[in-house]
């Protein structure tokens, strides 16, 4: 069978003209090659193994996640090895394989597997993924810093499809999501949103967006086909929102704007689409406040 590489390797001129017989040198004189992605160093374990060498099979030509997208994944934040509501993600993990048919991940396999990327190298911070397509199983893990406390967001040109059947899973046909996300970066912006097909406000290309209206905290409704977010779910639990569906534009009435994910757990806005707003306000501080005291008391709530 087939293999393509599972990472895409950042080479110097050197490293790209490696001979074969160079490699064979250097794998017997112990010589550990390091899988980066995007030039950052990356701890990887494909299907029970931890990999090595960037220039190893790893994931077939026939793997239905590399050839058509058909797989599910999770990204979620690692506090001193210890990765962060994992049960909820693995649940949310599991649903999606559902939804396309494909049969959940063993439980037991990937928590070892997420041990045994996580013991190999050691940050305080550190984000981690696991990508399921039925056949490979991925997990793999980075170090990143701290999101700044607020960031700028823009509207995305491109509509989310309420109607889609992949709606409320984290599929890896996510080519729409990164349209998004570079379009955001091209504007200086550190997110996009989107509305949905009726036009109302959905989500971020990779987070939740709640909004302060007359003094009540809102968040669009999940039949808006914005993502049931695990930090989304957990700021319903420990702080509360009511769930409603408006326009997009109810952004430029609100009062106060925050977007809330795995890594960024609440990050205020500062601007919408050029248009200054304060933050963080009153009710983003509180939120981010209940955050930190509850992530404190539990890493799986």
């Amino acid at each position: 069978m087939s293999y393509v590489r599972l990472l895409p390797v950042r080479r110097t001129a050197r490293a790209t003209t490696r001979t074969l017989a160079e490699r064979v040198r250097r794998a017997k004189s112990g010589v550990r090659q390091r899988v980066e992605w995007e030039g950052c160093p990356v701890q990887a374990w494909v299907n029970g193994h931890i990999v090595t060498d960037p220039d190893a099979p790893a994931v077939a030509v026939t793997d239905r996640g590399f050839t058509v997208g058909a797989g599910v994944f999770e990204t979620l934040k690692v506090l001193d090895g210890t990765p962060f509501a994992l049960t909820r993600h693995l649940a949310r993990l599991n649903h999606g394989a559902a939804v396309l048919g494909i049969d959940s991940p063993d439980d037991a396999l990937v928590r070892r597997g997420v041990a045994e990327v996580l013991a190999a190298e050691a940050h305080p911070l550190q984000r981690l993924r696991i990508t399921w397509t039925g056949t490979t199983l991925a997990i793999t893990s980075t170090a990143f810093a701290s999101y700044s406390p607020t960031t700028a967001i823009v509207t995305s040109p491109w509509p989310r499809n309420e109607r889609s059947p992949l709606v409320g899973i984290k599929s890896t046909a996510f080519a729409e999501n990164i349209l998004s996300t570079a379009h955001a970066a091209k504007h200086d912006a550190g997110e996009a949103i989107l509305a949905n097909l009726n036009g109302d406000l959905c989500e971020g290309a990779g987070s939740n967006i709640f909004y302060v209206l007359d003094g009540e905290l809102r968040t669009p409704t999940l039949e808006s086909g914005c993502l049931p977010g695990v930090t989304r779910d957990l700021v319903l639990e420990w702080f509360g929102a009511r769930e409603v569906d408006a326009p997009l534009g109810v952004l430029l009435e609100a009062d106060e704007v925050f977007l809330a994910s795995s890594t960024r757990n609440v990050q205020g806005v500062h601007a919408i689409d050029g248009r200054a707003l304060g933050a963080p306000g009153p009710v983003t501080t509180e939120v981010a406040r209940v955050w930190a005291e509850r992530e404190a008391q539990s890493l799986d709530p």
